[in-house]
């Protein structure tokens, strides 16, 4: 770490692109907040380790963060980016998150992918809810992190204030496990009053790193600058030695020891690699023309001696195909190949390109693979298990894709022109197929519907649409039988934005956006007769067919039940199943509103028939009429789709997410307390109300709350709103 005061000269090691073994890998994942300043790091950290050069630009002129021309457009990253740096002989691959709620599941695949975390916090601010959300999935699976301070250049900007927030919003009940490991150093006022920050101090090396110049030099502290460090650094060592495997250690501090720096830092290596110390770090960009960004040599120092490399990282449940359990050594190397691709995207030079990591064995070019994927059926991905030859393996820098020679366990690699594989897919050796436990996707549950802009766009939509979905997992494709509606299910709006431009820029199908439909269903409030009578003579052949029926309510999820009841043979035996599959077509159409009929028992009273005229076309007709008759005489009750939802939101939002929930026309089943400051909200909520639920909640909660919802069953809606939708569709019709 940066106080083993050691000064390091990037030159060719900065370009270093393959690893030969695991333990020098370090993959980590950036997360923060939107604007927290994440790729605005990942580029300082690039320069410093010498990827980029002083102007900050690869080699093909672009900046080491360039990827999708949408985030250029938007002006925020909308997915996942891989930024793979050397340092003292370890790779670092560096994943760049988006930080907007809408993009979870590309944050979800980058810590799938990561061995540790940096929280990234703008100190003019904080942390946010949703971070917080973040660092409490973290330490469920005890994943380490460290804290990092950007934005201090901001008017009243407090390091000392932003580190106190930090500990109580990360440290949970041990707020001494998150401390700063150095101190920043302002220079002189400007005129504005504001001191810049110009260099950090050591807490426990005691030495100044100066970065005034735009590189970093080491010097010793003035005397009239200890002071000013001691209580910080005592607090420091204190924390380190309470993690301390050696547990004699704090004793002999309290005794008045000196403990060695050495031992410190290896103390507080082990601490944070095990995720029970979490550091905090401040960092900021490079000025132009400057070789290196304030504290990006000590977060470099930390990621390469603190963090774990990916043999700390537990192995992901793997099994066979058929689902029997496998065990694998965690990063065995000359192990079976395991890989899992956790990104896919489309180059507009390469073509279909995926991020894997690998996770045991050795992965090569030309290779042929077996591609598993499973358990994603229910948002358009279909299960297959398919041989797929590997082509190139490279690693990207801004637009460029460098050519490596293979990727080892531990190792992010680019895969290009698997065609068949997708995002969650496993990858692993044709003559021992194996399959990885998918990690946890975000539920879409903002429909978008949308339809061809043109018959040219028709013929392209559906082979883009499966293109966006085998990229995004996180989006779900639904082809809805009842509303006839392609819908596209999001995690919001700026997810839906972005799938439509993708579509138009990147697989030139333009769409339309439409209303999105609620599936609704018509039945028999009330018991009703009908009668059907088919009967026409025209030259040759005529038709007659008259029919009986009597209607009347089911419980709901019943369906429709067709009885006979037809004595005498007034209907003819061969007619029987024509008059009911007439009722089972007109019962699809609907009969009031042009929704389908359901929970009705339609029962054959009586009919007649002619010798000559009668067939089985001419009784589906008098089915069909007799059943319309017999909801003109009836009250007909339109139902709608009730859905359980159940909210997971902090205290301090309950009282008004369950008011907005009765707003909705929601009945609400009760509460539970989950875990400490959050609440399980349980309701039941007509789906007509919940359509744009994923965009208010955020809204509402401040981005702190999530739902999932299930479909309950159908029932009457209230008499004014089904009497307004039988007028539209008058008007429609």
């Amino acid at each position: 770490m940066g106080d083993k005061a050691q000064t390091h000269h990037p030159g060719a090691a900065g370009r270093a692109l393959t690893a030969d073994r695991p333990a020098s890998v370090r993959n980590v994942v950036l997360v923060g907040h939107t604007g927290s300043g994440k790729t605005t790091l990942v580029e300082a950290l690039a320069l410093t380790a010498g990827a980029v050069n002083r102007a900050g630009r690869v080699e093909d002129g672009g900046t080491v963060s360039d990827y999708d021309d949408i985030e250029h457009r938007q002006q925020r990253s909308v997915q996942l980016s891989l930024v793979p740096v050397a340092w003292d002989g370890i790779k670092v691959n560096l994943l760049d998150t988006p930080g907007y709620a809408d993009f979870v599941g590309e944050l979800r695949a980058g810590l799938r992918a990561a061995d540790a975390a940096l929280f990234v916090v703008s100190a003019s601010d904080g942390v946010d809810g949703s971070t917080r959300m973040v660092w409490e999935e973290c330490a469920a699976v005890g994943m380490p992190r460290a804290i990092v301070i950007t934005h201090l250049e901001a008017a009243r900007a407090d390091f000392e204030e932003m580190t106190r927030i930090c500990a109580e919003a990360f440290g949970g009940d041990d707020p001494d496990a998150v401390l700063p490991l150095y101190l920043p150093l302002r220079g002189p006022e400007g005129p504005d009053g504001h001191a810049p920050v110009t260099g950090l101090v050591g807490l426990l090396s005691r030495k100044l790193f100066d970065y005034s110049t735009g590189e970093r030099k080491e010097s010793e502290p003035g005397e009239d600058q200890l002071p000013g460090i001691e209580d910080a650094r005592n607090r420091l060592i204190e924390g380190i030695i309470a993690e301390s495997e050696d547990e004699t250690l704090m004793d002999r501090y309290l005794g008045g020891e000196q403990v060695d720096v050495k031992t410190l830092v290896q103390d507080l290596e082990r601490a944070v690699a095990r995720g029970s110390f979490f550091p905090v770090l401040a960092a900021a960009p490079a000025a132009e023309g400057a070789r290196q960004g304030l504290g990006t040599v000590e977060l470099l120092e930390l990621v390469t001696g603190g963090f774990p490399t990916p043999f700390e990282h537990p192995m992901p449940q793997v099994t066979t195909l058929d689902g029997r359990p496998r065990e694998l050594k965690p990063c065995d190397t000359e192990g079976p190949l395991v890989a899992e691709v956790v990104k896919t995207s489309s180059d507009p030079y390469v073509g279909r390109l995926s991020l894997v990591r690998v996770f045991s064995g050795t992965l090569r070019p030309d290779q042929t693979v077996h591609v598993s994927g499973h358990g994603l059926a229910d948002r358009g991905h279909e299960d297959h298990d398919v041989d797929e030859k590997v082509g190139t393996l490279s690693m990207p820098f801004g637009k460029q894709q460098r050519p490596v020679t293979h990727a080892v366990a531990g190792d992010l690699v680019c895969v290009a022109k698997l065609g068949r594989a997708e995002t969650g897919d496993t990858l692993s050796a044709k003559d021992d197929p194996l399959l990885m436990e998918p990690w946890q996707m975000p539920d879409p549950l903002l429909p978008l519907a949308i339809r061809a802009h043109s018959k040219a766009d028709e013929d392209k939509l559906s082979q883009g649409l499966a293109r966006l979905v085998a990229e995004d997992p996180t989006m779900r494709l639904e082809q809805n039988q009842d509303t006839h509606q392609v819908v596209l299910w999001c995690l919001g709006e700026a997810h839906a934005d972005v799938a439509l431009e993708r579509l138009r820029s990147r697989y030139g199908v333009q769409v339309d956006v439409v209303p999105h439909k609620v599936s609704l269903r018509e039945t028999f409030a009330t018991r009703a007769t009908g009668r059907g009578r088919h009967v026409k003579q025209s030259g040759g052949h005529g038709q007659y067919a008259i029919c009986e029926i009597e209607v009347e309510p089911l419980p709901g999820g019943s369906g429709i039940e067709f009885v006979d009841k037809v004595v005498g043979g007034a209907v003819p035996r061969q007619f029987i199943p024509s008059v009911e599959k007439g009722v089972r077509a007109q019962a699809a159409k609907g009969v009031a509103a042009g929704y389908p009929l359901v929970d009705v028992r339609v029962t054959l009273l009586d009919g007649k028939a002619h010798s000559v005229d009668s067939s089985d076309a001419a009784f589906q007709t008098a089915g069909a009429l007799a059943l319309r008759e017999a909801a003109a005489e009836a009250r007909i009750h339109l139902l709608e789709p009730v859905a359980e939802v159940t909210v997971l939101v902090g205290d301090a939002y309950v009282g008004a997410v369950m008011s907005d929930l009765s707003g909705r026309r929601g009945r609400l089943l009760g509460t539970e307390q989950v875990g400490s400051g959050r609440t399980l909200i349980r309701a039941e909520v007509p789906e007509f109300e919940i359509g744009r639920y994923a965009v208010d909640l955020r809204s509402l909660s401040h981005g702190t709350a999530r739902f999932d919802r299930a479909y309950a069953r159908h029932e009457p809606m209230p008499a004014q709103i089904a009497e307004r939708l039988r007028a539209q569709a008058g008007d429609e019709g």
